[in-house]
Parts: C-alpha cells; structure tokens; sequence
C-alpha cells in the first residue's frame, strides 16, 4: 500500500469515527431535550466539537436526524436479510421469527424509531432533500420485498394461500409500527406499561396463522 493510498485511508476512517461520534452525541441530545427542542449547538457540545467542526460532517440538525433514521432502517434490513436467507426455516417459521427482530429494532432505539414513524407517517419527508427522501424509500422498499419473499417462498412450497406478497408484506409491516405506535400512546398516560413484546408476539403469530393453509 502506497503512503498516499494509506492517507487516504486513515481519513476515511477518521471521517467515519467524527461522524459516529456526532451522532452518538446526538441521540443522547434528542433522548434528554426532545428532537424539537435540540439544537447543532446543543450536539456539538455534547460531542465536544465547535459547532463550525459538526458542520463539516453534517450539513444541519436534520442531516443529523436521517441520518441516525439510516441506523434503525440498517439494523431492521441487516436482521430481515439473516432471517430471509436463515438455513434450517421453514417460510413461516421465518416469519415468526420476525416477533423477535420486530421487538429487537424497537430495543435499539425506541424514540428514533418512533420519529421515523410519525416521520413517515406525516410531510415530513417533503421537507427532506430529494436525494435523502430517495434514500429512505429505497430502504424501506428493500425492507418491504424481504418481506414479500418469505412469503413467495411459503406460497411455493404450498404453505401459504394465494395473496399478493406485496401485500402481505405492507400488511406485516402495518403491524409493527402500528403496535409501536399504539404502544407509545399508551405509555404516555401510564409510563409502566409495556406490552409492545407480546403484543407483536400475538399479532404476527395471528397474521401467519391466517395465511397457513389448513
């Protein structure tokens, strides 16, 4: 390896630990003032950074925010890709599996993930850069086909009744964020309660029971 191929190596790898940095910062700032509230100088005090050095990896506080959505949506892709090409799993034993990594994502970062649902869920993503928009739809569209193919699979093999994978997939995903999202609701008049586990356990056990031929 040649002197200027290793330069450039170590500041790849320099970027890519600030930016880290930036953004465990971050994430502890959004946890303790709300995304709101928060601002760039709030992060680059906690990363103790100037504020100017944060601008060099980030361009504002909502380059900060997709980009820790891109975490949560990496963890949710990396788990669906193991449990879609897992050895040994029957297809539908491949969709139970998804109570546990459902609840895993959730484990990782609960109030990033429920921005980016209220995200989705609302304009937020029109006031995203074109670019960044596309960046996340094309993750969540990579998410749902995972999704679709376990359930290809079963239909082939004859487990599963004759349903648009797309569907079934929208539907699947319909019931964890909506789990999430009901269970934050109810969180917020009573903090203890914490049913999210076996509330996606009973849902997605139902879901496959309803698409499993007799």
């Amino acid at each position: 390896m040649g002197i200027a191929e290793r330069k450039e190596r170590e500041k790849d790898l320099q970027k890519r630990l600030r930016r880290k940095q930036i953004l465990d910062a971050a994430k502890r700032v959004f946890h303790s003032k709300g995304f709101s509230v928060a601002t760039v100088e709030d992060i680059a005090h906690e990363a103790e950074l100037s504020p100017a050095a944060l601008y060099l990896y980030f361009k504002n506080k909502d380059d900060i925010y997709v980009s820790l959505n891109f975490q949560l949506l990496e963890y949710l892709w990396n788990g669906l890709e193991k449990i879609l090409n897992r050895d040994g799993l029957r297809p539908d034993e491949k969709l139970l599996a998804l109570k546990d990594h459902f609840y895993d994502v959730f484990s990782l970062d609960p109030l990033i993930l429920t921005n980016l649902l209220h995200l989705q869920a609302s304009h937020g993503l029109k006031k995203l850069p074109a670019e960044r928009k596309k960046q996340l739809n094309d993750y969540a569209a990579k998410c749902l086909r995972a999704l679709g193919t376990i359930f290809e699979q079963g239909k082939e093999e004859g487990l599963f009744f004759d349903h648009h994978p797309i569907a079934v997939a929208d539907v699947l995903w319909s019931v964890f964020t909506g789990a999430v999202l009901w269970e934050e609701s109810k969180r917020r008049t009573n903090a203890s309660k914490d049913y999210l586990k076996e509330t996606l356990t009973l849902a997605i056990e139902l879901v496959v029971k309803g698409m499993k031929r007799p």
